[in-house]
């Protein structure tokens, strides 16, 4: 829905362009190159957002299963590490090797 609500502002935008300026013809390819820009820079980055919270949330979703993930070359399991849910970071537990280390699920693979 939102991708609808963006292309009709743009739509509008290119309308007004068009209509009510007195822009010659490369300054309006000018403008018109710098927002096509800008839109698919956002909708590349809001893509790539989404792809590493998948990510993550794949990496969290294996460690609640009971299964080791490797992140930061740390092998990670619910044996060694606990899950801090706000921040989806792992935590090392006492009397193992890996007490106060902290990796970030983000980090994992």
């Amino acid at each position: 829905m939102a991708y609808i609500f963006g292309l009709i502002v743009v739509a509008i935008f290119f309308g007004v362009l068009h209509y009510f300026t007195e822009l010659t013809g490369s300054q309006k390819a000018t403008t018109t190159a710098i927002v096509l820009a800008v839109v698919l820079g956002a909708v590349s980055y809001n893509a790539y957002s989404n792809a590493q919270g998948e990510k993550m949330l794949d990496a969290v979703n294996r460690y609640n299963l009971g299964q080791t993930i490797t992140c930061e070359g740390i092998d990670i399991n619910n044996t060694n590490f606990s899950l801090s849910v706000g921040t989806y970071t792992f935590i090392g537990k006492k009397e193992t090797p890996y007490f106060n280390k902290m990796v970030s699920a983000a980090a994992c693979k």
